[in-house]
C-alpha cells in the first residue's frame, strides 16, 4: 500500500504531466481551468516541481483570489521570487483572509520599506495583529502564533458559551479549546470543547476548565514549542508575553512546519546547503552557494595533503604506504561520522545534556575501540597476506584502531563545542570531522610507518 507522500509525488507528477502538455501546445485558456481547479496546496507544489521558464506562465495564469494560499505554501525562495514583483498594495491584497502567522511570514521576505508600505495598506484591526507577531523572531513561539484566538470569562456558565460559539460562523481553524482570561486578558487555563459538550450546561466555565497546562512563553525557541508539542500531543497551545498576558495560540499545522523545516536543515546543511533552496533553481544561484562549501572542503583538503607532505621520504622508500594510507582515512571518516550523527540527532530532540554527555563519549569510545580491535586485526592480516609483510600489517591495523577511536571521540564532542562557539553543527560538523579523521589517520599511519621503517 502507497504512503501518502507517494501519493503526493505521484499526483504532482500527473498534474505537471498534463500542465507540461497543455504548456506545450499553447492552449492557455484550457491550461488555467486546469490549474485553478486544483487545491492551493497543489498549485504550490506544482508551481515548485516546474521550472522556472514554466512557473513564471504558470503563475500568471493562477486565480488571483487562491494567490495568497499558495504563497504561503511555497518553499522559501520560490515565495521570494514571485514576491519581489508585487507592489504594496498587490502584497497588500495577496494577504487578506490569510491567518496573522501567514501573513508575518510573508512580509518578513520583504525589504523594511516595502514592509511599512503593505501594513499601511491594512485595515488598523489587521495591522495591529501583524505587528503584535512581528514583535518577535521568526524562529521563537511569538513568531509562530495566531493571533486568531476565541477567549472566554470563567465566570460564565457553558451554556453561556455555548450561545457565544453560536453566533460565529465558524472556529478559527484546530481549535480544541477556548482559552480562560480574565478582563486584563490575562491567561487563566483552558475549557476543551469535549468538556463544554459533555458537562452540564448550568456549570460554570471555573468548574471545569484546565489549569494543570502552563501557556507557551513567547520567546520560547520553534524547537522547544515543537518538542513541547510531541511530548504533550498538543493540538493548540495558547501564547503569553512576560507578563501573563494572552497574545495568541499556536496550531499543530505550524509545528509541522518547524519539524519539517527541521529535518530540511539538518539534511542539507550536511552539505552545506541551505533548506530554502530551490529545487530548480538557475545556474546562477546555484553556483555561489556550493561553491562556498567547496572552497572549504579544498582548504581542509589541502591541510591532509601537506600532512602527508611531511612523510613523503617515507613513502618513497615504501611505496606501498601510498596504496593504503586512505584506507585508515576512510574508516575513521566513517566511524566518526556515525558518532555525529547520533549526538547531532540527540541533541535536536533534546536528549542530551551536561548530565548523560559523559556516559555517551565513554560509550562511543568503547564502540569505536571494539570496532577498531576488530577491523584492526582483520586489515593487518590482509595486508601482512597481501604484501606478505607483517610488520606493515601491524602498522596499518593500529594506526585504523588510533583512528575509529578519535573519531568517535571527535564526533562525540564536536557538535556541543560548535554549538557553544554559535556555529550549527550540522553545517560545519562533517567538514570538520572529515578533516580532523583525514589528518590523525595520515599522521599515525605515516609517522609509525617513518618509525619503523625510517
Amino acid at each position: 500500500m502507497q504512503q501518502p507522500a507517494e501519493e503526493n509525488h505521484d499526483l504532482t507528477q500527473n498534474h505537471l504531466g498534463k500542465v507540461q502538455a497543455l504548456l506545450d501546445s499553447g492552449t492557455f485558456r484550457q491550461l488555467r481551468g486546469v490549474l485553478n481547479s486544483l487545491r492551493p496546496v497543489e498549485i504550490a507544489r506544482l508551481l515548485a516541481s516546474s521550472p522556472p521558464p514554466s512557473r513564471n506562465v504558470l503563475w500568471k495564469l493562477v486565480d488571483k483570489d487562491a494567490a495568497g494560499e499558495i504563497i504561503e505554501e511555497l518553499p522559501e525562495d520560490l515565495r521570494a521570487h514571485f514576491l519581489r514583483d508585487m507592489d504594496a498594495e498587490a502584497l497588500a491584497e495577496l494577504t487578506e483572509g490569510l491567518d496573522t502567522d501567514d501573513v508575518v511570514d510573508i512580509l518578513q521576505q520583504l525589504p523594511e520599506q516595502v514592509m511599512q508600505e503593505v501594513l499601511e495598506a491594512m485595515t488598523d484591526q489587521d495591522r495591529q495583529r501583524v505587528e503584535t507577531v512581528l514583535e518577535y523572531d521568526e524562529d521563537t513561539a511569538g513568531g509562530l502564533m495566531n493571533t486568531d484566538t476565541i477567549t472566554v470569562r470563567p465566570r460564565f456558565s457553558l451554556d453561556v458559551v455555548l450561545r457565544y460559539l453560536r453566533r460565529h460562523e465558524e472556529l478559527p481553524p484546530s481549535t480544541d479549546s477556548l482559552i480562560v482570561v480574565n478582563r486584563k486578558d490575562d491567561y487563566l487555563g483552558l475549557l476543551p470543547l469535549s468538556t463544554l459538550l459533555t458537562k452540564d450546561p448550568a456549570t460554570t466555565v471555573r468548574e471545569v476548565m484546565v489549569t494543570k497546562e502552563n501557556a507557551i512563553p513567547a520567546d520560547m525557541p520553534d524547537r522547544e514549542v515543537a518538542r513541547l508539542f510531541e511530548q504533550h500531543d498538543w493540538v493548540s497551545a495558547p501564547v503569553v508575553n512576560e507578563q501573563g498576558k494572552l497574545l495568541g495560540r499556536i496550531t499543530i499545522d505550524d509545528v509541522v512546519d518547524v519539524i519539517r523545516e527541521n529535518a530540511d536543515h539538518s539534511l542539507m546543511s550536511m552539505a552545506g546547503l541551505n533548506e530554502d533552496q530551490d529545487t530548480f533553481a538557475t545556474v546562477m544561484s546555484t553556483i555561489p552557494r556550493r561553491a562556498v562549501w567547496l572552497g572549504i572542503n579544498l582548504l581542509t583538503a589541502i591541510l591532509a595533503s601537506a600532512v602527508i607532505d611531511l612523510f613523503k621520504d617515507t613513502i618513497d622508500k615504501v611505496a606501498v604506504l601510498a596504496v593504503l594510507m586512505p584506507i585508515i582515512a576512510s574508516m575513521g571518516g566513517i566511524a566518526g561520522s556515525q558518532t555525529l550523527t547520533v549526538i547531532i540527532r540527540g541533541m535536536a530532540s533534546g536528549h542530551i545534556g551536561p548530565n548523560n554527555m559523559n556516559w555517551l563519549l565513554s560509550r562511543e569510545l568503547r564502540v569505536g575501540l571494539a570496532n577498531g580491535l576488530l577491523w584492526g586485526l582483520l586489515l593487518a592480516a590482509f595486508a601482512a597476506w597481501w604484501k606478505a609483510d607483517l610488520l606493515l600489517g601491524g602498522i596499518l591495523g593500529i594506526a585504523l584502531i588510533i583512528n575509529l577511536i578519535m573519531g568517535a571521540f571527535a564526533g562525540a564532542l564536536l557538535p556541543a563545542f560548535l554549538k557553544s562557539i554559535k556555529i550549527d553543527p550540522a553545517l560545519a560538523g562533517g567538514v570538520t570531522l572529515t578533516t580532523i579523521t583525514d589528518v590523525v589517520g595520515y599522521v599515525s599511519f605515516l609517522g609509525l610507518a617513518t618509525w619503523f621503517y625510517g
